[in-house]
């Protein structure tokens, strides 16, 4: 920004000394003495050049413009009429005057210019001092006008200054107020989801255990089998559940982690012991995959199992297809009749595997194949952004 200023200044001195001498030479060339027209010359290139000084400087900038003004109208022969000689430059320290000063500064620069232009037209002997009202309108045009635009334009650059510090200020207390909203509301959903879910699923292990136990007697039996089953099951969601907890909190756990790819052969061992029997394909060379990828592939398996426990007939084919830049996860599991799911079903799971695959630019499908027989899901995730 100061080197944008400084060529700016530079740009107008140069415009405002080529201005002035030009008129002053052809002006003034037949009306002074040849040692007062090269006098005068050197003083406008010199007080012209100083327009590109340091804003600091622009009172004494003021004072040297008047003065030459005054001396232009001093070296005058009698009898001649005043040529123009900085009155460019008289506006232009004005306007610098005016922008860049302040208080008592300000005030006595926009002096030395009102003095400076009236007193070169006094002094000139162009002008009848009864017609005062020429004189004062003159200093105002060159003066008073020129500080006035000056301080206008400072105002309300520091008035859109202030504006854009405000909104600035006013964004950041909004993104803290809507962070401090989530935070509350994970804190929430952590507490909900302790208070309400954590207990039940808790009570339903206990319970599967003491019902385990009362039946050791027949611990090969289909019930014990089931009751382990649903034992193993309810420790895995309460695990799971710490996990959520700990991360809606902010403050997950030493060496806690989001179950990912390389933990599928534990889900597929608890859905087995569910009752669901699971044979899962890789094609492809195996890749790792990014850690919130990895997680995201994880669930939508996850979501899958479940949905074919849920509605399905007892089996599910799980096929995981990798290439160069995607990976697309599908199962297919038959449909039994008495679970088929209904049109007005809400499919929050379906919704959910969407979600996560749109998160990594993916997309996903689902729908009965085979006639209805059989159910597919396919899901496929972007590896490298795109």
């Amino acid at each position: 920004m100061s080197g944008s200023l400084t060529r700016q200044s530079v740009m107008v001195a140069g415009f405002c000394l080529l201005a002035d001498t030009l008129t002053f030479y052809y002006e003034g060339w037949h009306v002074y003495p040849p040692l007062s027209f090269w006098c005068l010359l050197v003083g406008i290139v010199l007080v012209d050049a100083a327009l590109a000084s340091s804003a600091r400087l622009s009172g004494v900038v003021a004072l040297a413009q008047a003065a030459l003004a005054v001396a232009s109208a001093l070296l005058l022969p009698g009898g001649g009429a005043l040529p123009d000689a900085n009155d460019a430059g008289l506006l232009i320290a004005a306007y610098r005057a005016g922008a860049w000063l302040n208080g008592r500064r300000a005030v006595l620069a926009l002096l030395y210019l009102a003095a400076g232009s009236i007193g070169a037209k006094t002094l000139g002997g162009t002008t009848d001092l009864t017609e005062w009202r020429s004189i004062l309108l003159g200093a105002v045009k060159q003066a008073l006008l020129a500080w006035l635009v000056g301080r206008y334009t400072t105002a309300r650059g520091a008035h859109i200054a202030e504006l854009e510090q405000r909104a600035v200020r006013e964004r950041e207390i909004a993104r803290q107020n809507l962070a401090d909203a989530i935070a509350e509301d994970r804190s929430a959903i952590a507490r909900d989801l302790h208070d309400v879910i954590a207990h039940h699923v808790s009570a339903i292990g206990v319970h599967a255990g003491a019902a385990r136990l009362g039946l050791s007697a027949k611990e090969g039996s289909p019930v014990s089998a089931a009751l382990t089953a649903v034992e193993t099951s309810s420790r895995a969601a309460l695990l799971d559940l710490r996990r959520l907890l700990d991360f809606l909190h902010d403050s997950p756990a030493e060496g806690a982690r989001q179950p990912g790819l390389g933990d599928l052969g534990e889900l597929v061992h608890a859905m087995s012991a569910a009752g669901l029997k699971t044979n899962v394909s890789v094609q492809g060379a195996r890749q790792e995959l990014e850690g919130s990828l990895d997680i995201a592939v994880y669930r939508v398996v996850q979501e899958m199992l479940t949905n074919a426990l849920r509605h399905g007939d007892g089996h599910v084919d799980i096929t995981l297809r990798y290439g160069t830049s995607r990976i697309t996860v599908t199962a297919i599991n038959p449909t039994a009749s008495s679970k088929r799911l209904v049109d007005d079903s809400p499919h929050r799971g379906i919704e959910g595997i969407s979600s996560r695959a749109r998160m990594f630019n993916g997309f996903a499908s689902y729908g009965p194949i085979n006639g209805g027989a059989d159910w597919k899901t396919s899901v496929t995730f972007s590896m490298d952004g795109t």
